[in-house]
């Protein structure tokens, strides 16, 4: 069963509690795994930064990952926000799993 991965950097704590928090409580995704502090390397407007990052990837189903790359583009502090996405194949329960928490009534 396919799922998809969004994969984004965020600057800080408090922002990677709070768009975890906000997609979940949407169900746009079924979990949230916080990778933890990475240092990123860039260009940026014509200079190369330097920043700790903490990594966020979210795990949804392939029919709200549209609008949870949507929702982060929105609610994302940065200009430009790291946003990537790919599918990956997951355990049948799993993905039946994330179905489940991802999927939002018609009737809401």
């Amino acid at each position: 069963m396919n799922v998809t991965l969004i994969l984004t950097t965020v600057p800080d704590a408090a922002v990677a509690q709070k768009l975890a928090q906000d997609a979940l409580a949407a169900r746009l995704c079924a979990c949230v795994s916080r990778l933890g502090v990475v240092e990123s390397t860039y260009h940026w407007q014509g200079a190369i930064e330097e920043a700790q990052e903490i990594q966020l990837l979210f795990k949804t189903s392939e029919a709200r990952a549209p609008e949870l790359e949507q929702f982060i583009q929105a609610h994302h502090p940065y200009d430009t926000p790291e946003i990537l996405s790919w599918q990956a194949s997951a355990s049948t329960a799993y993905g039946q799993w994330i179905t489940a928490e991802t999927h939002r009534s018609l009737h809401v």
